[in-house]
C-alpha cells in the first residue's frame, strides 16, 4: 500500500511542477509585454525608421565586398552528387 501511495504523490509533486512552470511562463510573457508597451508611439517609430534606415544600407553595400568573402560550404558540400558523381569501375 505504501507503493501506491508514492506513485500518487509523485504524480501530485509532478503536476504542481506543471503548474509552476505554467504560471512561470506566463509571467515572464507579461514582463515582456510590459516592457513593449512602455514606449511612446513616437519612440517606437523613429525606432523603426532607423532599423530601416540601417538594413537599407546594408541592402545596398556594393557586391565587391560581399564578394571578396571565401565560400563558407564545407568540401563536400560542393561535389556533384547522384549517379553521375560515382566514378566508373
Amino acid at each position: 500500500m505504501r507503493s501506491r501511495s508514492w506513485k500518487l504523490t509523485g504524480w501530485k509533486a509532478l503536476g504542481l511542477a506543471g503548474v509552476v512552470g505554467v504560471a512561470a511562463t506566463g509571467a515572464v510573457i507579461a514582463r515582456a509585454e510590459r516592457r513593449r508597451r512602455a514606449y511612446a508611439p513616437d519612440e517606437v517609430r523613429a525606432r523603426l525608421h532607423t532599423r530601416h534606415a540601417e538594413a537599407a544600407d546594408v541592402a545596398t553595400a556594393p557586391a565587391a565586398a560581399t564578394a571578396a568573402v571565401p565560400p563558407s560550404a564545407p568540401d563536400y558540400a560542393r561535389r556533384p552528387r547522384g549517379r553521375s558523381a560515382r566514378p566508373r569501375r
